[in-house]
């Protein structure tokens, strides 16, 4: 079943602009086509050059921000998972920058993060595949807005462009 494209009262205003970078109407081929655009991307970095590498003094390195995109998709997936159930209960935010600095992503060699990165996604598409029409839109509270499904599914999407164009455009000149 393919998700459909939300509408703007379908996930949080601010993440408007990532998702208009989001292709097509399907949450689950865009995913899986950027799920492969990241890992390429990650595979052809060097472990060398990518270690402690900030763009910006207080800027995340280049694994923090890897290991962002895995948190980050995890507790999406999560929410999507409750709102898709029909759990009512309003989900909570979180601080992404107290969830960064809370472990250590510089330890971890590149190959397990992205390892870890590749696992999460297919978990997530394989929440996401077998949706009915019904479950995409269904809507909870997330973080304080209201979200269907598939707005998180997009947001998440959108999420991580983000971030790509954030590594191509600033860590990896």
């Amino acid at each position: 079943m393919i998700s459909g494209r939300p509408l703007d009262e379908e996930f949080a205003s601010y993440a408007k602009t990532d998702i208009a970078c989001v292709a097509g109407d399907d949450a689950v081929e865009a995913l899986a086509g950027q799920g492969k655009e990241v890992v390429a991307l990650l595979e052809s970095l060097d472990e060398d050059a990518v270690r402690a590498h900030r763009y910006a003094p207080g800027k995340w390195t280049v694994k923090e921000v890897i290991g962002h995109l895995i948190d980050d998709e995890r507790i999406f997936a999560y929410r999507a998972l409750c709102v898709a159930r029909g759990d009512a209960r309003p989900l909570p935010g979180f601080d992404e920058n107290d969830y960064v600095a809370a472990t250590d992503f510089e330890s971890r060699r590149l190959a397990a993060l992205i390892a870890e990165y590749q696992t999460v996604r297919a978990a997530t598409i394989a929440l996401f595949e077998p949706l009915s029409a019904s479950e995409w839109m269904r809507r909870g509270i997330v973080n304080g807005y209201e979200a269907s499904v598939r707005g998180l599914a997009f947001h998440m999407a959108g999420h991580e462009l983000h971030h790509l164009r954030t590594l191509r455009e600033k860590y990896l000149l």
